[in-house]
């Protein structure tokens, strides 16, 4: 089901509590930005529920309009999080699965990113992030990589488009150490890492990045993630689609231990030049 269509429930209700809170008293936005830290268009984007809103800014608007609390008590329920409210369901899954197999075209899967090249990668989201916003998000990508040494292990498989692996993302010492890293994690034992080259004539992946998650319960659920939103996929036909499509991939892939010998023979051509 989309996870783009329209807001999550608790913060549509908040915006539509604060909204109805500010024209009670009959003032705008743009005066209630002018006895705030906070801009006319963020106020804007909560009261529609696009944007959830940190611990600070219901406290402020609390205060403004004299609401005595009544905003201030749902922080707990809509505050911002370390991901996205869309995010939240997913990471939740990820967590408790007991198998992740993930094809990546853009760039690594959160999982396998250092915490460097986790900065430059939300340093390249447009539009851009604060810095205390990318702060946040690397802190909480970096916590989903206990995943690789939770008990009971999960399994999981990478297919990577060798692309992932030559664009130098945040410069070359951050490449040489996302390298160094997809390596030092081929060797966990509940890991497979393949390599698709770009010299192949066929390819099952034209249709974009996927993970498939096989949950506690022994269900397999689809993960596609896109520009504005992500959905899941959850129809047995929809999921057998993703995992035939998934398993062709693997084997068009190189194998484990050919997509090391290639990670060490792009470091090493590295160091040559």
């Amino acid at each position: 089901m989309p996870h783009n269509d329209e807001p999550p429930v608790s913060l549509r209700i908040f915006g539509k509590q604060s909204r109805f809170l500010r024209e009670q008293r009959g003032m705008t936005r743009r005066e209630l930005a002018a006895l705030v830290p906070y801009s006319e268009s963020l106020i804007a984007m909560v009261e529609r529920g696009e944007r959830p809103p940190k611990p600070g800014y219901v406290d402020a608007v609390d205060a403004a309009l004299d609401a005595g609390g009544v905003l201030r008590v749902l922080i707990p329920d809509v505050a911002e999080k370390h991901h996205p409210a869309w995010a939240e369901e997913y990471v939740n899954l990820q967590a408790k699965a007991l198998a992740l197999h993930s094809y990546s075209t853009h760039f690594l899967h959160g999982l396998l990113q250092t915490q460097e090249y986790a900065q430059a990668v939300f340093r390249s989201v447009r539009p851009s992030m604060t810095d205390e916003e990318i702060a946040k998000s690397v802190q909480a990508r970096l916590a989903t990589q206990k995943l690789f040494t939770r008990t009971p292990a999960c399994r999981m498989t990478f297919v990577l488009e060798e692309s992932t692996l030559l664009r130098k993302i945040g410069g070359r010492e951050v490449w040489r150490g996302e390298l160094m890293n997809l390596l030092a994690i081929s060797e966990l034992h509940n890991v497979q890492l393949q390599v698709i080259l770009l010299s192949r004539q066929t390819h099952a992946g034209v249709d974009g990045p996927m993970t498939l998650l096989e949950t506690p319960d022994h269900q397999t659920i689809g993960y596609i993630s896109g520009q504005q939103g992500s959905y899941f996929l959850t129809e047995p036909d929809d999921v057998s689609v993703l995992s035939h499509r998934y398993g062709t991939l693997r084997a068009q892939a190189l194998d484990a231990e050919s997509s090391r010998v290639l990670i060490q023979r792009m470091l090493g051509g590295e160091e040559e030049t």
